[in-house]
């Protein structure tokens, strides 16, 4: 673990842990569980290469692609679905076009903000050189375009600003902090991703409404100053699968193509079942799951300045349990929680942590505050069972998923069946269980549960 900011030494090195473990004294039984399905639309796509080719084609790729010229194709952070696959299609079709493709990595500050650690990141989602077909061409130097009517100043990257054409590809969803007509999606891209982090920072810092405002604004500012030829939107089903990819012409992008697909996106998107939650377990958090680490879209709590809580669901404590070897030590997002683990925390990589929870400014302050820090998995369920207002805990609401990305399949208490039975969305299946704590009080994984 690289332990950044401790300058060498681990946390436990600081007495983060000692003299903790005798506020963790509490036993209580826990309640038996049920594993229940989740039935969402799924429309899917099965031929990624000729959707891709269709959709390239849509917006006149022939003829902006082709001709020898360099082409250059945005890959960012997240944990897109087949996104190798769709990137290689991208690059084979460029090919056909007869232009010469290449990779940029477009993720702002992540990767600890310099280009190896891009690299890095984009090796974790399975983008490498043999796995699209093409190099990766990756650095953290920009250009700058000009000065939005505020002054603020329009960054771009460098490698990407001198190709002859620019292929943005993104997955179009919902934002993990704000509801807008454009959220995530190819403005993002454009904005936050190719403008690498000086450019992540220079939007972060106007808050909330750099984010809403200024950076679609932005968006439309580099389609007009750099060589952009086409976004290719993607939409992700509930099941993370691709659902559809539409080629965008550069007008589009944070314009009404976007906003469309992003209604689109939306109401593809998973949900907890639930208004009304005691506790949510949450095994896993990370940067390849959303941005945020967890979702806020999906527990409903935002912890951002200024913006107001989802009105659906009320979760009274969240716990997270772990954080995905994809997010090199980056946890932010953990202060959505209200208690983690010891062996979380001890992955965290804090100068990845902080060089992105202070690029994001006031979006991250909340967000990357510690929780309440349990010896374990087991203590750490006990804790947030101890805490959530509940006189009786045989009887709590309580809910356990893989990741907020993952909802086809929650574990859900006792408690929770008469309403699970009113759902005609939902399905239990399986025999009631109790949860599965290994010796050293770790939870056996989800997948492994039954």
């Amino acid at each position: 673990m690289s332990t950044g900011a401790f300058s060498g030494s681990s946390p436990s090195d600081y007495g983060f842990w000692c003299g903790a473990s005798a506020a963790f004294n509490w036993e209580t039984p826990l309640p038996l569980f049920r594993r229940v399905h989740q039935h969402f639309p799924r429309p899917q796509v099965t031929d990624i290469p000729s959707a891709v080719a269709s959709a390239m084609d849509s917006v006149g790729g022939a003829a902006k692609l082709g001709g020898g010229k360099r082409v250059a194709i945005t890959a960012g952070s997240r944990g897109v679905a087949s996104i190798p696959q769709v990137l290689a299609a991208v690059v084979a079709q460029v090919r056909r076009y007869g232009g010469q493709p290449f990779i940029v990595p477009a993720m702002g500050s992540h990767g600890r903000g310099t280009a190896e650690g891009q690299r890095e990141l984009l090796a974790d989602l399975g983008i490498t050189p043999e796995s699209v077909g093409a190099q990766i061409e990756a650095s953290m130097d920009v250009v700058q375009l000009g000065n939005l009517p505020n002054g603020m100043p329009v960054y771009l990257d460098r490698i990407a600003s001198g190709a002859d054409a620019i292929v943005v590809v993104n997955r179009v969803k919902p934002h993990t902090d704000f509801s807008s007509d454009w959220e995530s999606g190819l403005g993002k891209m454009i904005g936050i991703g190719l403008g690498k982090r000086k450019g992540a920072d220079t939007i972060h810092r106007y808050g909330i409404p750099g984010l809403k405002e200024l950076l679609p604004e932005w968006a439309r500012f580099v389609v007009q100053k750099a060589p952009i030829a086409m976004g290719l939107a993607i939409v992700e089903n509930a099941y993370d699968e691709v659902a559809m990819i539409e080629g965008v012409f550069p007008s589009g992008i944070a314009g009404p193509e976007e906003q469309a697909l992003l209604v689109k996106s939306k109401d593809l998107m998973a949900s907890l079942p639930f208004d009304d939650i005691d506790v949510l377990v949450i095994e896993e958090m990370g940067k390849n799951v959303t941005g945020s680490g967890m979702d806020p879209n999906i527990l409903g709590r935002m912890r951002v300045f200024g913006v107001p809580d989802r009105a659906r669901p009320q979760i009274r404590i969240v716990t997270v349990l772990d954080l995905t070897k994809e997010s090199h030590g980056n946890a932010t997002g953990v202060g959505l929680a209200d208690v983690t683990t010891r062996r979380l925390v001890e992955k965290i990589d804090f100068e990845a942590f902080y060089v992105n929870g202070f690029t994001s400014g006031i979006g991250a302050v909340q967000r990357i505050c510690l929780p309440i820090v349990a010896p374990d998995d087991r203590t750490a369920v006990l804790t947030a069972l101890r805490t959530c207002g509940r006189h009786d805990p045989q009887n709590a609401r309580i809910v356990r998923i893989k990741n907020t990305l993952k909802l086809a399949e929650i574990d859900v208490s006792d408690s929770l069946m008469p309403e699970v039975a009113r759902q005609d969305h939902l399905e239990a299946i399986g025999d009631p269980f109790a949860l599965p704590f290994e010796a050293d009080g770790s939870l056996r994984p989800f997948e492994k549960t039954l």
